[in-house]
């Protein structure tokens, strides 16, 4: 038999690993249950509901076609060990991962019983991640046409060839996942992200374009499919592609039909490129989960981690209420919009200046949607540590004004200001006898903001960034000329 390993690609849809799979014999679908990836920092207790819903719909799914998802608790070495001893492996498929550094080391393990058990591994890519890349040039285009690849149907029907016992999925506490404050969490599996993608494209999605920055409108404007692209019940592929024929609808619409329709379709393709972009970034450089992107910044922050301050920005009680709204938002339904992220890490970054590592992980736990790639491309981007990117320190007393001029999403995730009036809502200090017991502000915004930007640009101008960068931009240079180089050697 031939196994088909479900990982984070948990649907049948336009699944080539199962489709190549089934055209070799007899296929197992497998899924492997690894408690010890749930003993990692990253993971939490709504990451896994949400997992249970996605193996439910895939489960159904099978069924339907005849035969069983095989799922199994374990060791990924050991359960495919297990299943050798007593059934013949012809080959094992799963798509290609990117993800974080234990399925990493986990996928060598793997690799390396393959290679002892003569059993072929065969790893077709599932987005537009290019393994083993390199240099750049080129990766839009190879995206692009990733993209447009005709969709790979499912299965007909499968049969049951061999009975292996299904194991019963730990509970979370079992797992030793606590409950974590959720409680608006988005229901997990195929069946809910195809309802979300279609009423986004054709219902709630006219407003992206200006609302996606909103804490107020972006629950509704916002796509919310990022958590069922993580854990894969439906691929990049198919969302591009339901966007694509969703524009060409549109286009033959009347002016007055259109509306913003147009707008927000190419800002939200925009956005599918782009979620495949950071991918791709972690695969070509593993190390920025857990190391600075540009080693000179290894000095900055290294000492001193206030945890009084992380426990604060945690327990949404910094003072701020931008900031606190979103912690409570975030807390409670595991989403927060793109422009609130960036702000609540930039916080805690800048003006708690805190190492971007520790909070990292605490939003990783929080994010439904969390994708290691990303996550932590942007956790450093927010933390000025890239080396590359432009230092953007946000106020969080301008994101509120600017995003929330009413005061709606703070009134509703702090419950304390509720009746605070309109004038002291974004500066709740002012109005100390309407406060209700919220938080004082546990640092001078101004003050803080000004020392984390002239540390930061001091850092930049010194000889050390220089150098570092000349050194980064040689061996890209050196990079570019030797694929030149194995280019020129296969045309010939």
């Amino acid at each position: 038999m031939h196994i088909v390993w479900f990982k984070r690609d948990l649907r049948i849809q336009d699944h080539e690993a199962l489709a190549q799979a089934t055209k070799h014999g007899p296929i197992l679908p497998l899924y492997i249950l690894e408690p010890e990836l749930w003993q990692q920092p990253d993971m939490s207790y709504r990451h896994y509901i949400f997992l249970q819903d996605c193996l439910s719909d895939l489960s159904q799914a099978f069924e339907k076609l005849g035969q069983k998802l095989i799922i199994k608790v374990g060791n990924a070495v050991d359960v495919l060990e297990g299943i050798r001893k007593f059934h013949t492996i012809e080959s094992l498929w799963s798509h290609q991962e990117t993800w974080n550094g234990w399925t990493y080391e986990r996928d060598k393990a793997v690799k390396r019983w393959c290679k002892s058990q003569n059993v072929p591994w065969h790893e077709p890519v599932q987005n537009g991640v290019v393994r083993r890349l390199d240099d750049r040039n080129g990766w839009a285009a190879r995206w692009y046409h990733q993209m447009t690849l005709t969709l790979i149907d499912k299965p007909l029907n499968l049969k049951t060839t061999i009975e292996i016992p299904i194991d019963t999925l730990p509970s979370y506490a079992e797992l030793g996942l606590r409950k974590d404050g959720s409680s608006g969490l988005q229901k997990g599996g195929r069946i809910e992200g195809l309802k979300l993608l279609n009423s986004f494209l054709y219902e709630r999605g006219e407003g992206y374009t200006k609302e996606m920055s909103s804490p107020v409108k972006g629950f509704e404007s916002c796509s919310r499919l990022s958590s069922y692209l993580a854990f894969g019940t439906m691929s990049i592929r198919e969302v591009f592609q339901a966007c694509e024929k969703r524009n060409q609808g549109i286009k033959h619409m009347s002016r007055g039909e259109k509306g913003k329709w147009s707008s927000s379709m190419r800002s939200f393709s925009g956005r599918l490129r782009w979620h495949c972009h950071f991918i791709q970034k972690l695969e070509d450089e593993p190390r920025i989960e857990f190391k600075n992107m540009h080693p000179v910044y290894d000095s900055l922050r290294a000492h001193d981690f206030n945890n009084n301050y992380f426990e604060a920005w945690k327990s949404a009680m910094t003072g701020y209420p931008m900031v606190d709204a979103c912690m409570g938002a975030l807390t409670a339904t595991g989403w927060l919009n793109f422009r609130m992220r960036a702000m609540v890490m930039s916080f805690v970054s800048y003006h708690l200046w805190l190492h971007w590592r520790k909070p990292a992980l605490h939003l990783a736990n929080l994010f439904t949607d969390y994708e290691p790639s990303i996550h932590y491309s942007q956790v450093q981007m927010q933390s000025g540590t890239t080396g590359i990117n432009g230092i953007r320190i946000y106020n969080p007393i301008k994101q509120g004004i600017d995003h929330d001029p009413k005061g709606l999403f703070i009134r509703y995730w702090i419950p304390e200001l509720r009746d605070m009036d309109q004038e002291s809502i974004h500066r709740p200090w002012q109005a100390i006898s309407q406060m209700n017991g919220y938080s004082l502000t546990i640092v001078d915004e101004k003050i803080v903001r000004k020392s984390a930007a002239e540390k930061l640009y001091g850092l930049r101008k010194s000889n050390a960034t220089h150098k570092e960068t000349a050194k980064k931009l040689l061996a890209n240079m050196v990079a570019a000329v030797l694929a030149c180089q194995k280019q020129r050697i296969k045309r010939k």
